[in-house]
């Protein structure tokens, strides 16, 4: 009788696991400063909303290629909306209103910074999920080092009450979008996903836009080109890659990325347009880039 061939177990996906975190860091840090950018020619809400109708036609065109199959139960596309609405609406809204309100960019980016810290204290009440010591050590680590990077550029500056209080609100819609995903989030399609999302985001965004501003848009170079980073880089890639990684880790460890985007992208900012980095920022960027790797061990 001849035996059964032994099975091999799958192996973890090198691509996945290391590849994934990598571009989702590099896409989201620059977007803090394209964000700025691209609001020199627009209003916060009106950018917001040409962004999101710009992903939802790029979405509508794959999903009448891609076909996949749609969700049985309206809970599917609630849920879906839930999470739309704290990254789409609360995050981004918030983000670039805060923006516009005269928070800076460093300022903003230390407050939602505190995001990894607040869902370790939530995750074990709200999706079941235990944060060690050890992840908590990373966690404080990557905090340390994100601060380090922003204080050593000197960009805390937070003069505006009304744009704190905006990056604030940005801080609890990321934290509750990440912990409402890891709770609820199916594995749909992400395709169908994003769209469902992103077109909460523009039914909200864009009569806002009408409401609280005077909607005002400069199509120059630089704000197309703005346009062009953050639909495709953000909005279709990023994004994408932060739930499918939520989804398929914990929330804590997922979360710790975070504490990346300040160092990195200050060290695009000197890269690029060669913005002074001080001896310090280069130790908070290792300092972030060490407590990351403690919190993401498994």
């Amino acid at each position: 009788m001849t035996r059964p061939a032994a099975v091999e177990a799958p192996k973890p996906s090198f691509g996945w696991r290391w590849l994934a975190p990598l571009i989702f860091v590099f896409l989201w840090s620059g977007g803090f400063a394209v964000a700025k950018i691209g609001l020199r020619d627009s209003t916060p809400m009106a950018f917001l909303a040409v962004r999101y109708l710009l992903v939802i036609i790029v979405l509508a065109a794959l999903l009448a290629i891609i076909r996949p199959a749609l969700p049985g139960h309206w809970r599917s596309y609630w849920h879906l909306a839930v999470t739309g609405f704290c990254i789409q609406v609360l995050y981004f809204g918030l983000s670039y209103l805060g923006f516009w309100l005269g928070a800076s960019a460093g300022g903003l980016a230390l407050i939602v910074c505190l995001q990894p810290i607040l869902v370790g204290l939530l995750a074990p009440g709200l999706v079941s999920e235990t944060v060690n010591w050890q992840r908590w050590a990373g966690l404080v680590l990557g905090l340390s080092g994100a601060a380090i990077v922003i204080i050593a550029r000197s960009e805390v500056n937070m003069q505006s009450l009304p744009g704190t209080l905006c990056a604030v609100g940005a801080l609890a819609g990321i934290t509750a979008g990440t912990l409402y995903e890891k709770r609820f989030g199916l594995n749909h399609h992400p395709v169908l996903a994003n769209f469902v999302q992103y077109l909460l985001g523009f039914a909200v965004i864009g009569p806002l836009a009408l409401l609280v501003e005077t909607p005002v848009i400069h199509f120059t170079q630089s704000f197309v080109l703005c346009l062009v980073y953050l639909v495709l880089g953000n909005s279709l890639i990023a994004v994408t890659l932060l739930l499918a990684m939520i989804r398929a880790g914990e929330a804590s460890r997922v979360s710790a990325l975070f504490f990346l985007v300040p160092p990195v992208a200050a060290a695009m900012a000197f890269v690029a347009i060669g913005e002074i980095m001080p001896p310090a920022a280069w130790l908070g960027m290792a300092v972030a880039a060490l407590g990351v790797a403690i919190a993401s061990r498994t």
